[in-house]
């Protein structure tokens, strides 16, 4: 209140210091005052504005997409990589509208508007001059198109700002991102998968970072899009992740027009890569171990079936060369001796038997067998007789490469709050499978997938398709999951990449022609980016040349 007195005092004053000036008969103190009072009035003025103007350069949130400029704005954080680079933004578009009973002229009105905006229908300007109310012709105005309506001067028209989200590399990591609707919800990919957390970053002025690293998922695409070419492929999918945390790196699904996300809803018998969980499991029950012998001299019998090699050796095999000749028959027999209960069980364990965890929605179940029978055993053990999504291969091996601990997968930065690792094997069954995978791109079928100094480990998968009730050869899957560096410790830095091709046109289809050779390529770019130090390999040397590359395709599996 006394400020108020102040005020009431001062304006008292001044109001009585005209009649003042007159009494004392000087009208050139009355002058002064009144040019006083003009120039404080104004100076107050432009002391608010300019007070103003500061706050909101130097107070307001940060100016980021995520702020609210206008009523229309949509709350949604920039989407950024791990690193910080801009994968999703909002941008300011205008929507334009039309209030048909201030248009002088709206035949000429409607012509102009088309001239100045070429995308916008005919049609729906006719209707909406034809009406009586103001209604919307066009969303999504970029600035330079509503300058060139705007510049016509015509009555009636206005704008009102929308935020429209924009991706500014377009289709790179397209599949991960997903999208958001004009209104600001997330509708796929991260950007449904995250929405709450989203549009809450957005309202702190916050980024919201994917665990993606645009480095890696460049190198990624470039790569599976070469590979993709190279083979004539129908699609093609790419997976990279961290073992030890579950992240995911790096993820492409091709082509990039193809709203299908291959990565997590497309289904495939993946073929010999299974093989890699056949041998985990009999190592880690003590059904076997690297010395084991399996006849594979003659074909395996189950009932009027006959199960052989794609390369027969027609010998007794220790398990280890099982995996590196990728034999059928050794798998099978080592699958069927083990039973349906512990196969059942370790495909479980493995995360083969449900959708795999991650946070995106469109992460599909697999495509189960009804029965598990002797016959069934034989296929599954060498990646027939079940479906399963990229990603759920992906979790499986990062499983069996970082100590045994089944790690959900995440495109979160930094992992999983609270997400709880399962052991599904011991730590010396993964340490096995990463000494085995390393000797099969040593001495295996995996040779074509080596980068010097890396060290990579890795197993082949082929498959041919099912269709219309038969194995079809012209329509195959070639696929190589791989490991690096596959030496050290099982808790080692160590990245997975799987690499699928889908319907290969090029002769042969296997995996180890097909996938090997991206694999090699992608390990050997992105090993700087995750500091992955090259060394020479003492266990190349010690083991000699490779034998000859071993191709696995599991036919029709009869």
């Amino acid at each position: 209140m006394p400020s108020w007195r102040w005020l009431t005092a001062a304006m008292w004053w001044v109001e009585h210091a005209f009649g003042r000036a007159r009494a004392d008969a000087r009208p050139e103190e009355d002058t002064r005052v009144r040019i006083f009072l003009i120039l404080t009035v104004f100076a107050l003025v432009f002391v608010s504005l300019a007070l103003g103007a500061a706050n909101a350069a130097l107070l307001a949130p940060r100016g980021g997409v995520g702020s609210v400029n206008h009523p229309n704005a949509v709350v949604r954080a920039d989407v950024v990589d791990r690193n910080g680079a801009l994968l999703a933004t909002n941008i300011t578009h205008y929507g334009l509208y039309i209030d048909p009973s201030q248009v002088w002229d709206r035949r000429l009105a409607a012509t102009r508007i088309k001239q100045a905006l070429p995308r916008v229908s005919m049609a729906k300007l006719n209707k909406v001059m034809s009406g009586d109310r103001r209604l919307i012709v066009l969303p999504g105005l970029t600035p330079q198109e509503k300058v060139a309506v705007h510049g016509l001067a015509l009555g009636g028209v206005t704008f009102e700002p929308e935020d429209r989200r924009v991706y500014p590399l377009g289709s790179s990591a397209a599949h991960v991102l997903g999208m958001a609707d004009t209104g600001g919800e997330g509708i796929a990919g991260a950007e449904l998968a995250f929405n709450t957390e989203i549009r809450a970053a957005g309202l702190l002025g916050e980024d919201f970072p994917l665990s993606i690293d645009l480095r890696v998922q460049g190198v990624l695409e470039n790569e599976l899009a070469a590979a993709a070419a190279e083979n004539q492929a129908r699609g093609a999918v790419g997976i990279i992740t961290d073992v030890q945390t579950g992240e995911v790196l790096g993820m492409a699904s091709w082509p990039t027009t193809d709203r299908l996300n291959r990565a997590t809803s497309a289904h495939y018998e993946m073929g010999s890569v299974f093989k890699t969980f056949t041998v985990a499991a009999g190592l880690d029950t003590g059904r076997a171990d690297m010395d084991t012998l399996f006849d594979a001299s003659q074909a395996f019998m189950i009932g009027n079936r006959r199960i052989t090699d794609f390369h027969a050796t027609n010998q007794v095999l220790t398990l280890e060369e099982v995996y590196l000749h990728s034999s059928n028959i050794g798998t099978s027999r080592l699958a069927v001796e083990m039973g349906p209960t512990t196969m059942r069980d370790y495909f479980a364990r493995f995360g083969l038997m449900d959708a795999a965890p991650i946070e995106l929605h469109e992460s599909a179940r697999p495509r189960r067998p009804g029965k598990w029978d002797d016959s069934t055993l034989a296929s599954l053990s060498f990646g027939y007789g079940i479906m399963i999504t990229p990603l759920q291969m992906s979790a499986a091996m990062g499983a069996l490469t970082n100590g045994g601990r089944f790690i959900p997968l995440t495109l979160r930065k930094g992992g999983r709050p609270g997400a709880q690792a399962r052991q599904v094997v011991t730590p010396q069954t993964s340490l096995a499978l990463l000494d085995l995978m390393r000797r099969n791109v040593v001495r295996g079928s995996g040779g074509r997938a080596e980068a010097a100094g890396l060290r990579v480990g890795g197993k082949t998968g082929s498959a041919n398709k099912l269709l219309n009730g038969r194995y079809d050869p012209s329509h195959a899957v070639g696929t190589f999951v791989a490991v690096f560096p596959a030496d050290g410790p099982v808790d080692a830095r160590r990245y997975s990449i799987l690499i699928l091709i889908d319907e290969p046109q090029a002769y042969p289809r296997t995996g180890g022609f097909v996938a090997a050779p991206a694999v090699g390529r992608i390990a050997d770019r992105i090993a700087p980016f995750l500091g992955v130090e090259r060394r020479a390999d003492p266990y190349r040397t010690a083991m000699g040349e490779r034998i000859p590359a071993f191709e696995d395709v599991g036919g029709d599996g009869r």
